[in-house]
């Protein structure tokens, strides 16, 4: 697999995108989001969408349960927290941390192993407690070194050469590839670098959606194995203050994932699958329109009521909040 640039066309849509989201101030728009917004139905097909969720983008961390499949298809050995680690962009706190030494020491190896980009821990509460410890930032403490380490788990279940594993045409990203493709539906348009160090693979936002879908609704295979160990520890796919966390706890059977520059893709237990790109890369509208998009496909609960209360404060009091505008 070839690093390949992101069409023109993309950048297009992001810039044609309709209104998805309006930020309220006393009762005067103050500012819009752009986006894209899709459903799919338990056959893959469009149910609805805003937008052009044809048109691909990079899901960013949108795609690790889509990579856990891979691994898991590849020989990776882990299930329950483990596994949902794989999936995640944890927080940093201290049992992600251990969870992530664990899955190194259970492959031979250690934190010095890693090779995503070092970094202070995701959640505000556990950055100022490194800080204060006079800590520095390590790959260990970066969101993604639970992806990280499950490939190099892969690699090392594989008998591949560990030292590569970030290149795009190492056998594992071969195969995370290919399994894009297979869930998605569709081929991978584009091949960068994300921000951990790791390819990050371009679909349609389509793509994304059905992928989800078929994940969630997934009774055997590697999928219902990520689908299981989402559900079953929402708090290592996120943290103990995570929207991902809470929706993914408050909604029976869903499994949801954020990624950075404002993606948000879920999968229902039937099979239907929702995915959200907002066009700035803002992550405020980010929960409010997937909420809405969950709703307009009938799913309600305090967890949708939570995700939506986005307030918009003056001197510290609520004057108004981000809502969603979809049609």
């Amino acid at each position: 697999m070839t690093a390949r640039p992101a069409s023109g066309s993309a950048a297009g849509s992001l810039a044609d995108a309709p209104v998805v989201a309006e930020v309220v101030r006393s009762g005067f728009v103050e500012s819009l989001h752009h986006g894209h917004v899709v459903a799919t139905g338990p056959d893959g097909q469009v149910l609805w969408s805003l937008g052009s969720p044809g048109t691909p983008m990079f899901p960013r961390s949108s795609n690790k349960p889509l990579q856990a499949v891979a691994m898991l298809r590849c020989g990776l050995d882990l299930d329950g927290a483990p596994l949902a680690l794989a999936c995640a962009s944890h927080s940093g706190e201290p049992f992600h941390l251990d969870a992530v030494r664990d899955v190194l020491a259970r492959a031979g190896l250690g934190e010095a192993d890693l090779q995503n980009t070092a970094d202070l821990p995701y959640d505000e509460q556990e950055r100022r407690a490194w800080l204060a410890a006079g800590l520095s930032p390590t790959a260990l403490a970066q969101n993604c070194s639970g992806k990280h380490a499950a490939m190099l788990a892969t690699c090392v279940a594989r008998g591949w050469d560990r030292a590569s594993y970030r290149q795009a045409d190492h056998p594992l990203q071969l195969a995370v590839g290919a399994t894009l493709a297979d869930l998605a539906g569709e081929p991978v348009a584009a091949t960068g670098v994300d921000g951990c160090g790791a390819p990050v693979m371009a679909l349609s936002l389509t793509g994304l959606a059905r992928a989800f879908g078929r994940i969630a609704s997934a009774r055997r295979g590697a999928e219902a194995r990520v689908g299981a160990a989402m559900r079953g520890f929402p708090t290592y796919l996120g943290g103990s203050r995570r929207d991902v966390t809470a929706l993914v706890a408050g909604v029976p059977g869903l499994v949801a994932k954020d990624g950075a520059e404002a993606v948000y893709a879920a999968g229902l237990a039937d099979g239907r699958g929702v995915a959200v790109k907002i066009a700035d890369g803002s992550g405020r509208a980010r929960p409010v329109v997937l909420a809405a998009a969950l709703r307009r496909l009938g799913l309600t609960g305090p967890v949708l009521d939570q995700l939506s209360d986005a307030p918009v404060l003056g001197h510290g009091e609520r004057v108004g909040e981000v809502r969603a505008v979809l049609g």
